[in-house]
């Protein structure tokens, strides 16, 4: 009688652990993830024009950096000397503050300057400032779904702002 239960109860297990795997195959939650990076992203809602949106977009978008095994995050950032300066210059247009964020680095392989952020519903062409040394970037405001209150920001934009990328900086936020 006792071998019998052992074997009942080592199969009851079995059974249980059979149902709960599938929730751990890398597939289960593909889903609920955003498209593809090389996807073309929608148009962001501004008020500038398409002369100027056009402007921005050639400063604030870069090809994704190629796959390493250990890459360096001067190897990461793929945006160009003049990108990168282009995208540090004070803004021309007029901006409204969203908000203030505390700030952390986003996915590295993402190229560009970029922030996804709660403070913002829909895409959007923006400058976000590291009030702790004044520096900025020009970057292409994303909405962040869920819970929290923190960003993501790109890496060459965390660099542009000065900002290390292991700090939780806060910066401030505004859309052009």
């Amino acid at each position: 009688m006792r071998n019998n239960l052992t074997f009942v109860g080592a199969g009851l297990g079995l059974v249980v652990m059979m149902a709960l795997l599938p929730a751990c195959t890398p597939g289960s939650m593909t889903s609920q993830r955003p498209a593809a990076a090389d996807a073309e992203p929608e148009a962001p809602t501004t008020s500038l024009n398409a002369e100027q949106v056009a402007a921005v977009t050639a400063i604030t978008r870069a090809p994704a950096p190629r796959a390493a095994a250990r890459a360096t995050a001067a190897q990461l950032d793929t945006t160009t000397a003049e990108q990168r300066a282009a995208a540090a210059r004070p803004s021309e247009a007029s901006e409204t503050k969203l908000g203030t964020t505390i700030a952390s680095l986003g996915n590295p392989s993402e190229g560009g300057f970029w922030i996804k952020t709660p403070l913002v519903k829909e895409r959007g062409i923006g400058r976000i400032v590291n009030p702790a040394n004044g520096k900025s970037a020009k970057v292409d405001l994303i909405p962040l779904e869920g819970s929290g209150t923190g960003s993501q920001v790109s890496l060459p934009a965390l660099q542009l702002l000065g900002a290390s990328l292991t700090s939780l900086p806060t910066i401030e936020v505004y859309r052009s």
